[in-house]
């Protein structure tokens, strides 16, 4: 415990790397608890509290990450750095980074992908930012530059290579690697040499024209890569817990199809009322114009007649007025007036004296 002590004085406190090393424990420690706290609720544990819903809304932990953030960036601006809060903002800024990139995922997608196979991207993101940290901590800085160092043309070449490498390498779909190699040295040159994963942007600009070494890298995928893959998913499923196993033909395997469709038809079905409701406004337009224009036509005497000019008791009183003549044995033709809206039966002999022969 002594030398433990010992070693924390003089690597962390004396090398005033005391933020930096709170701000890993305060990352590791919001993690875990989490990921805990998530696994029991999942587990429907019952002395365990749940989720946070006030109200009926369900609140994710990244919005106290965020909060966390805010907290700890903001007042290390305020107490312009000094001791102890820089400290304190150090742990409080660690505890937000574990809660924030725990839900990186839901962020990404903007869904609520936490139990799925796209909720992986939160514990890739949390492992990166953990090695990051613990990277800085124990003196690395990006692209290989120690602290404290003379600038000399040998350390400026070798981090123009190391850069170049690790850009290579990210191409070669080698993700980890590449990110890893930016903090080490000399990582990143040795998946920068080997070959590249089939599915990869290098595989697809250089592989297209060389048979061979796509086979090969075919192979390589197919042997090793799968193997590191198992591994890796064996690894986050202890982390983090397994994803939610969804068969094809549950109705949750087209969630996001459905979500998608629904938005699609809902823009039509609006499309169609804006063009419903235009179609409606020029009818009512027109009917009004033509009211209008016949009421300014109409003469006086006729305004109790057919309605003061309105359509709707015109063409009653028409209809009336077939109907009579119909009875009647009159013909159906009208006389049309001056104004164009007076129409009024007239009799014809002929005819009524031919209906009265058939009524015989």
């Amino acid at each position: 415990m002594t030398t433990l002590l010992d070693g924390y004085r003089e690597h962390i406190v004396n090398a005033h790397k005391q933020p930096l090393f709170l701000l890993l424990v305060g990352f590791i420690t919001s993690f875990v608890f989490i990921r805990f706290s998530v696994r029991m609720i999942r587990a429907k544990v019952r002395w365990w509290p749940g989720n946070v819903t006030p109200g009926g809304l369900h609140i994710h932990h990244m919005v106290f990450g965020l909060g966390f953030l805010l907290l700890g960036g903001i007042g290390v601006f305020a107490t312009y750095g000094g001791q102890p809060w820089m400290d304190w903002f150090g742990l409080a800024f660690g505890i937000g980074c574990g809660l924030v990139l725990d839900e990186f995922a839901l962020i990404l997608h903007l869904d609520d992908v936490y139990w799925s196979e796209q909720g992986r991207k939160s514990v890739d993101a949390v492992i990166f930012g953990i090695l990051f940290t613990a990277l800085l901590l124990i003196g690395y800085v990006p692209f290989g530059a120690l602290p404290g160092e003379d600038t000399k043309w040998g350390v400026i070449t070798v981090i123009s290579v190391n850069a170049l490498a690790s850009v290579i390498t990210l191409l070669k779909g080698k993700v980890w690697t590449g990110l890893l190699g930016i903090m080490v040295p000399g990582l990143s040159w040795i998946g920068a040499i080997r070959l590249a994963r089939p599915s990869s942007p290098w595989a697809r600009w250089l592989y297209t024209t060389r048979p061979r070494r796509r086979a090969r890298a075919l192979r390589r995928e197919r042997l090793l890569h799968r193997r590191a893959d198992r591994a890796r998913t064996w690894l986050f499923d202890l982390i983090a817990g397994a994803p939610d196993k969804v068969p094809a033909s549950h109705p949750a395997a087209h969630r996001v199809a459905e979500r998608m469709a629904a938005r699609a038809s809902a823009h039509l079905d609006a499309h169609a009322a804006r063009a419903l409701a235009r179609r409606q406004a020029r009818l009512t337009d027109r009917r009004s114009a033509a009211a209008a224009g016949a009421t300014a036509k109409a003469p006086a005497g006729d305004g109790q007649a057919y309605g003061a000019g309105a359509a709707g008791p015109v063409r009653t009183h028409r209809a009336q007025q077939r109907r009579r003549a119909v009875r009647a044995g009159r013909s159906r033709t009208y006389a049309v007036g001056p104004t164009g809206l007076e129409r009024r039966p007239e009799r014809h002999p002929r005819l009524r004296t031919h209906t009265r022969r058939i009524r015989r």
